[in-house]
């Protein structure tokens, strides 16, 4: 094949990588700060998802012009979730804690159901098909626009966390519990408002994400397996390093589609997994554990 095809190849999925990464924050704030593994993550990036096809069909607007009502909705419910379900067993063993989680994803995914039906449902716009020429590069509006978006939530959501001072007090509960609570800061509202910023950062990528591929409410599990998988090779709480990892991974499967085929893209994915694991086990931009 031609050079100029993998480059467009190589275009393509480091766009789409950088919704990988935008969907993976959401995974990595919450297990950064409040040390929570969140099993409902691509099920909550699905309830996205359906919100914002319900805009897009009874009001027409644009997938990425509801992303602020979408964040929104998904804020208040993190908040609630983590206020009123998760934190009465946060003390219990790690195991309770995934069956927690585990049950939230499945009721989700039964209420998706009930309300939507299980048939594929996508957001047909109007600029689905245009593309801009650079030189050799192809390049599809729609994703463009999409990676370009991801690019913005993320830069704005690591300005809060090192310019804000409730950005800088959540980072101090991460790093130190007990600091934090002497020093007299309220704990669990931080908390319950990382869980929310996590699950806002779930709506935007769920909003863009429906750009590309349609919803269903079975998309969830595979796409928290993906966040798992980038959060990993990034390092678990680091979120450049999610960032890194959507990007690694989103390039990786596009040419591993050209040059191998398309059903080993998963497989690459996952191979990438375990040679990171085995020579960087804390991830590439994670800190060793002492």
């Amino acid at each position: 094949m031609p050079v100029d095809i993998y480059i467009n190849v190589a275009v393509s999925g480091l766009l789409t990588g950088l919704i990988y990464g935008l969907s993976a924050l959401g995974l990595s704030v919450i297990f950064g700060v409040i040390r929570i593994v969140n099993f409902a993550h691509g099920e909550i990036m699905v309830i996205g998802m359906f919100i914002t096809l319900v805009l897009f069909r009874h009001l027409g607007i644009d997938p990425l012009m509801s992303i602020p009502f979408v964040a929104v909705v998904l804020f208040g419910f993190g908040y609630l979730l983590q206020d009123y379900v998760v934190r009465p067993v946060a003390h219990l063993a790690d195991h309770m804690q995934f069956l927690l989680m585990a049950a939230v994803a499945v009721i989700l995914v039964s209420a998706c159901l009930m309300i939507f039906g299980g048939d594929a449902q996508g957001a047909q716009v109007s600029y689905a098909y245009d593309s801009y020429r650079i030189g050799p590069l192809i390049v599809d509006k729609v994703r463009l626009l999409a990676g370009l978006t991801a690019l913005i939530v993320a830069g704005a959501l690591f300005a809060f966390f090192r310019y804000s001072r409730t950005g800088k007090a959540i980072r101090a509960c991460g790093d130190n519990y007990m600091g934090a609570l002497v020093v007299g800061l309220n704990v669990r509202h931080l908390f319950a408002l990382t869980f929310a910023i996590g699950s806002a950062c779930l709506g935007a990528a769920g909003a863009i994400l429906l750009l590309l591929i349609d919803v269903h409410p079975y998309l969830g599990p595979a796409y928290t397996l993906l966040a798992f998988i980038i959060v990993i090779v990034g390092g678990m709480g680091s979120l450049p390093g999610a960032m890194l990892g959507g990007i690694l991974i989103g390039t990786s499967e596009a040419l591993a589609g050209v040059i191998l085929q398309p059903s080993l893209k998963t497989a690459f994915s996952f191979s990438l997994l375990i040679l990171v694991l085995l020579l960087r086990p804390q991830g590439l931009l994670g800190k060793p554990t002492q």
